[in-house]
């Protein structure tokens, strides 16, 4: 039998690649599997591969932006807050930004900046490497014993941590394979679903302006049962062949927690003006145009690809000439512009989501530690556990801060 592993970290996204880096700095004997051959390829297509790595915000602020666990999390984001991640980062010699909404990037907008980065701190830590998948995490008598690989191989280890990520974006790997394991070790999976995912739309006509991106427009979202309004934000969103996407939809997604039809969503398409003074520059824009057809007189007020349905929806014949438009149908097309509503249909599927909500519950998980309180020996970290939050760079930070504490916490010197 060989000489066992100190910590064997199954994963190398962004919490197994902490987790390892920080356990071998302190001098234990880390191995970390990883059934792709490159780390970190989830990171690099998040924030549209430019690496949305945290948000430039105090703790307290990115508790307030965890949707689940947010109490969970207290320790772990104390220990390693999203002011540690941009310090490690810069300490590793990459240059970081702020964007609109604290959103933080590499300078160089290339999130494969960020995987070699954290690819030179395990290597620089003396983490060993070893491509492959794990089978299962052995244990005997309540204690982690090793784990067995899909080649057959049995691999002895003190320690074993679970940092293989939830259900999205199967194709990095992400496929729940650490699900399977905690739940054969004993623990309680919370179902999962996708959180930060697009919607699709019952309306028809989405196809027709598919590719149209709408910036600074103001999505909100209302449960049609209490009459509630559960989100609001000002931002960009996208149109899609099946629905929306973009970051306004993907957090406004998070917020449904009931069946997407039960939600109705609504555009505000210029938010900076109020229906009075929408009313006044369509007046402006009408009398500019008053001998064309009403639908060759929008131009000024809408995207090009958005006038055709925005006609429809109005029910101002296209053809009536603009100095025939009377005061009601003007004033449904500024109600229209100011609340252009959406029929939710469904989400797209958990593949397509940005993180997967659910997973192993955080109460048999200690916050102080990232150790299974069923199993000795066991770690979490990263999505893998029942943890997610809004865009913004906040999912990531939950793997940097677990990753960093799991890795922190395992004993030295057993």
């Amino acid at each position: 039998m060989e000489r066992p592993y100190d910590v064997v970290v199954v994963g190398a996204g962004a919490a197994g690649l902490l987790c390892a880096g920080t356990a071998a700095g302190r001098g234990l004997r880390v191995l970390l599997l990883e059934k792709n051959l490159r780390p970190g390829r989830k990171i690099l297509i998040t924030g549209k591969g430019r690496c949305n790595l945290t948000n430039n915000c105090d703790v307290p602020d990115f508790l307030k932006a965890v949707r689940h666990g947010n109490r969970f999390l207290y320790s772990a984001a104390s220990r390693f807050s999203p002011r540690d991640t941009m310090e490690f980062f810069e300490s590793l010699g990459v240059e970081l930004k702020t964007e609109r909404g604290n959103r933080v990037f590499p300078v160089s907008d290339k999130s494969s900046e960020i995987v070699d980065a954290l690819a030179g701190f395990i290597r620089r830590s003396g983490v060993e490497w070893k491509q492959c998948a794990c089978r299962e995490v052995l244990w005997q008598e309540g204690q982690v014993t090793g784990v067995l690989t899909d080649e057959g191989q049995t691999i002895p280890a003190r320690h074993v941590v679970i940092a293989t990520g939830g259900l999205s974006y199967p194709l990095t790997g992400s496929t729940g394979d650490g699900y399977t394991m905690a739940q054969k070790l004993g623990h309680t999976l919370v179902p999962t679903r996708p959180s930060l995912v697009p919607v699709v739309i019952r309306e028809g006509w989405c196809a027709q302006v598919m590719g149209l991106s709408l910036r600074n427009v103001v999505l909100s979202i209302w449960d049609r049962q209490s009459g509630k309004k559960i989100f609001e934000e000002l931002g960009e969103m996208l149109f899609t062949h099946f629905g929306v996407s973009g970051p306004l939809v993907l957090s406004g997604s998070s917020h449904m927690e009931k069946n997407p039809d039960q939600y109705e969503m609504k555009i505000d398409l210029k938010p900076a003006l109020d229906e009075k003074q929408l009313d006044t520059r369509l007046l402006r824009d009408f009398e500019k145009f008053k001998n064309k057809d009403f639908s060759n007189s929008l131009g000024e007020l809408y995207p090009r690809k958005l006038i055709p349905v925005m006609v429809e929806l109005s029910g101002i014949p296209k053809t009536a000439k603009v100095h025939q438009i009377t005061k009601e149908q003007r004033h449904k097309l500024v109600k229209l512009t100011k609340g252009f509503t959406l029929s939710p249909k469904s989400f797209r599927p958990v593949e397509e989501a940005v993180v997967t909500a659910g997973g192993v519950s955080t109460g048999e998980v200690n916050p102080k530690t990232m150790e299974s309180k069923l199993v000795s020996g066991l770690y979490f970290a990263g999505e893998v556990l029942d943890l997610d939050a809004y865009t913004g760079g906040y999912n990531l930070q939950i793997a940097f801060s677990t990753g960093y504490l799991a890795g922190s916490s395992i004993p030295v010197g057993e």
